[in-house]
């Protein structure tokens, strides 16, 4: 009886509360002292380290410089973290992926902040919260100098292809206000810039920073003021949601660099000289010529045949039982076979990288190159699998009555009859499916794997040239490629001997 009093007595007492209403808690509230809303700076200065999440391909703001043979991201962005890290008493790590990324890295706790040439817009600041504006600058349309005098701004190109960086301010601004132009964009910068000179546009919309820079180390372009009405809202830091903790501390640091007006008196001065490289013409043309930057193709095929090497044989192997489970008459290890194999070979390799570097990363954090291993694997295996499949359906039912008949077992009949066929026939389709994974192996450089790709886009950026970086890479790919091939034709020949 006086369990149920204490119970019914507790049910008024949160009867009353609700009856009164929020003020009462909240007045009750008001005489303590006030909480901390997160922990997100406490876990940051736990594991002593700042992950940045950053897009090197927009000078100054942030780029990749060649310095002793190693690749180093440098740029006003880059000295605004290490100023916001430095304050906070942690390490600076920096993570490069492409800008469209960046918030879902976010979102996803890949990284804990973003800064990234990005604007405060209101629509971004529904996901993520901001620090205060750290700089603001205006925006320049870059066109070819053969087209200087026809544009005078964004309004000379009616019908003509303006460029912009998926997911960039610029390219919002290009939808609400250029409407009478084409709007095209793409990932990266440089291949805006590219395109530019290869006239797959007409103009292309940049950060009025980022347009001197490029117009002042790339030939046969420059810049014109792009004539858009800016918004009011400029450059700054970005934070996972709630972690306001990090904003307030991050906002201490902007303070102190506006004060001092570090960004003009410091921070561009200082990385100029690295776009500028501040030597002769000679000199430059030396620095960035395609040798002097052996060691990045080197490292890019380093990672191109280890992550192809790996996720063959991984595929290779869960191809082969993948197989045998389609052709299984257990109903349940069949469906699962063939409702894997349907989905993988449904949803672009893309997708699926995306989603276990990103969407897996809310459970468990996959670092980017395990997560470009686990994807191409995965996907390469669906395939694989349909081509055993195919290669051991092929051999005659004779040959598995024959092999049960002289009393060998299902297992030992599949291993030493059927596989032995089924191989010979399905090698060059298998040598196919290597070659190719070897190619889209490439799609990891988008979560910032250092493949062949990566580094092509690293002397893209540091040299300022966009054909010549393409061209090598070609060749390399067509060189692994081809030696593979090789290979794969001298085992067929052995085994037709044989």
């Amino acid at each position: 009886m006086k369990k149920a009093w204490k119970w019914l007595e507790a049910l008024l007492v949160a009867m009353m509360m609700l009856a009164l209403g929020p003020q009462t808690v909240n007045a009750a509230e008001s005489t303590q002292a006030p909480k901390v809303t997160d922990n997100y700076l406490k876990k940051v200065k736990e594991k002593g380290e700042l992950v940045m999440g950053t897009s090197p391909d927009f000078p100054p703001y942030e780029f990749v410089q060649n310095v002793n043979g190693k690749s180093k991201v440098m740029g006003m962005d880059i000295e605004v973290g290490r100023k916001i890290a430095r304050d906070m008493g942690v390490k600076l790590v920096i993570k490069t992926m492409d800008f469209d990324s960046l918030l879902v890295a976010l979102e996803t706790g890949k990284i804990d902040m973003v800064i990234s040439g990005m604007t405060a817009t209101p629509k971004r600041a529904q996901s993520v919260d901001f620090s205060q504006t750290y700089y603001k600058s205006g925006q320049d349309l870059i066109i070819r100098k053969s087209d200087k005098g026809k544009f005078h701004d964004y309004r000379s190109f009616g019908g003509k292809a303006i460029g912009a960086q998926t997911g960039s301010m610029q390219a919002t601004l290009l939808k609400e206000q250029a409407k009478k132009s084409k709007i095209k964009t793409m990932d990266k910068t440089n291949d805006l810039i590219l395109g530019l000179k290869t006239n797959k546009f007409d103009a292309v919309l940049v950060d009025t920073a980022s347009a001197a820079a490029f117009a002042k180390n790339t030939d046969g372009i420059t810049s014109i003021p792009s004539g858009l009405k800016i918004p009011s809202q400029g450059n700054a830091v970005a934070f996972h949601k709630g972690a306001k903790s990090l904003v307030k501390s991050a906002n201490k640091s902007i303070d102190e660099i506006k004060k001092k007006k570090l960004v003009t008196k410091v921070y561009l001065p200082n990385v100029g000289k690295y776009i500028a490289k501040g030597k002769t013409k000679k000199e430059v043309k030396a620095s960035n010529s395609m040798w002097a930057y052996k060691d990045f193709f080197i490292a890019g095929v380093g990672y191109t045949l280890f992550i192809s090497a790996i996720s063959v044989f991984f595929g290779f192997l869960l191809g082969a039982i993948l197989a045998l489970m389609r052709l299984s008459h257990n109903k349940i290890a069949h469906s699962i076979a063939t409702a894997y194999i349907e989905f993988i070979r449904g949803t672009p390799l893309m997708v699926q990288l995306l989603f276990i570097y990103f969407g897996l990363g809310l459970v468990i954090n996959i670092p980017a190159l395990l997560s470009g291993i686990i994807a191409v694997s995965l996907n390469s295996a669906a395939y694989v699998a349909e081509v055993i499949r195919s290669g051991i359906s092929s051999i005659s039912v004779g040959q598995t009555e024959a092999s049960r008949s002289l009393g060998l077992s299902k297992t030992a009949t599949m291993r030493y009859v059927i596989m032995p066929q089924a191989m010979k026939s399905i090698w060059p389709a298998l040598g196919n499916e290597f070659v190719s994974l070897i190619k889209e192996s490439s799609i990891v450089s988008v979560i910032g794997v250092k493949d062949l790709i990566y580094q092509s886009r690293i002397v893209q950026a540091d040299t300022y040239r966009g054909v010549m970086p393409l061209v090598i890479t070609m060749i390399l790919y067509f060189i692994i490629t081809f030696g593979l091939s090789s290979l794969m034709k001298v085992f067929e020949r052995k085994m037709n001997h044989d």
